[in-house]
Parts: structure tokens; sequence; C-alpha cells
């Protein structure tokens, strides 16, 4: 919200036109009348601390999971590790196009666009590919069609 609050107050000029594929509050920054140095800092800190802390939450909560749910029973350990494991790739396709568009220090245009284009469409729709490949009966379903081909390729 503060960041909403800083830009709607900014002097805009000249062209308003965004080299981007999504209107994000750092590129609008840069259409400011004004010199938008310290407040591009601003942005890019406080957008680096709150990805960077909720990255080290979610890997430090893992870690206790993990660490945690082995004493207490094998058979709780298996699933807590293919549960987490998909959750921990989940939450790293999500995060790391993030942490590098907010706190990476270059600005290359074609790579801020390639990774918000990974951040904006590639990342949500592997996050239920990940899921359904979890699934007993897409597994199942997998064999059989494996299974299937190996036939049809032995038979030809």
């Amino acid at each position: 919200m503060s960041q909403l609050l800083a830009v709607v107050h900014l002097p805009l000029c000249g062209h308003m036109e965004i080299d981007s594929f999504f209107c994000d509050i750092p590129l609008i920054i840069k259409l400011s009348c004004t010199d938008y140095h310290d407040l591009d800092i601003y942005m890019n800190a406080n957008c680096g601390v709150v990805v960077v802390s909720c990255f080290i939450l979610l890997l430090i909560s893992y870690t206790y999971i993990l660490i945690t749910v082995p004493q207490s029973s094998k058979a709780g350990a298996s699933k807590a590790l293919s549960t987490c494991s998909a959750h921990i790739t989940v939450v790293m396709i999500f995060f790391v196009p993030c942490i590098f568009i907010y706190v990476w220090p270059l600005n290359i245009i074609w790579l801020d666009k390639f990774l918000a284009v990974f951040y904006t469409l590639i990342a949500p729709l592997l996050n239920p590919a990940i899921y359904t490949l979890r699934n007993k009966e897409m597994k199942n379903a997998i064999k059989k069609l494996k299974s299937y081909f190996r036939k049809h390729k032995e038979n030809t």
C-alpha cells in the first residue's frame, strides 16, 4: 500500500508508454517527471525485503516440517517429504523470478520481459501440473500410457 500511495502522487510526463508486458510500479516510476532514483531504490528495497523474507520464512517452515515429522513416524516422513518437495518446487517457481525482478540491480530489458512472462504465465500454469503429477490416479494413467506405447512400439 505504501508503494501505491507513493506512485499515485507522482507527476507523470512524456510518452506514457511502458516497454513491458504488464504495468508494474517500478515501471510507472520511470515515467515520472521528477528524479525517481531514491523512490526506485525504496521500491526495490521494499519489494526485496518482503519477497526475500517470505521466501526465507517458507524455507524455514519446510525445514522444520522435514525435521519434525520423521521423528514421529516413518510413513509420515515419506508423505511429508513428497508434499514438501512439491510445495518447495512451486515456491521456487514463484519466488525466484520475483526475486530477480525486484532485487536484481541490473536493468536488462529482455531478461525483465522473460521473467515477467515466466512469473505471470508459466509459474501459475506449472503449479497445477506439478500437483496433477502427484495425484495417484494421474500416476496410474501415465503408467498405463507408457505401457501402451511400449506394446505398440514392440508390435511395429
